[in-house]
């Protein structure tokens, strides 16, 4: 939503395009998670375990992702891995939507 809204801010463009790099590559994580553990039976447990500490980790980033950007004003808080990847296609995402 917020790339569609705040398309003309370059730093609501990089935080938009890092959530979304963030939580898709999470969500299909997940969901391999979670057709393993429903495939494997007892063994299975062990993916779904995994798959809900993947869920809790998803929940405190995007929290700790919130102070840090309160704290700093909306300026570029970048997460440690996919900030990085996502900060040269901010830019070209966010012109890529009209």
């Amino acid at each position: 939503m917020f790339l569609f809204v705040g398309k003309n801010d370059p730093d609501v463009k990089f935080h938009a395009s890092q959530s979304i790099v963030f939580f898709g590559a999470v969500s299909v994580l997940d969901i391999v998670l979670s057709i393993l553990g429903s495939l494997l039976g007892a063994v299975g447990i062990i993916f779904s375990l995994a798959g809900l500490a993947l869920a809790v980790l998803a929940v405190v980033v995007w929290i700790m992702a919130m102070v840090q950007t309160d704290k700093t004003g909306g300026v570029r808080a970048e997460l440690p891995l996919v900030g990085k990847f996502t900060a040269p296609y901010a830019d070209r995402l966010a012109a890529s939507v009209k």
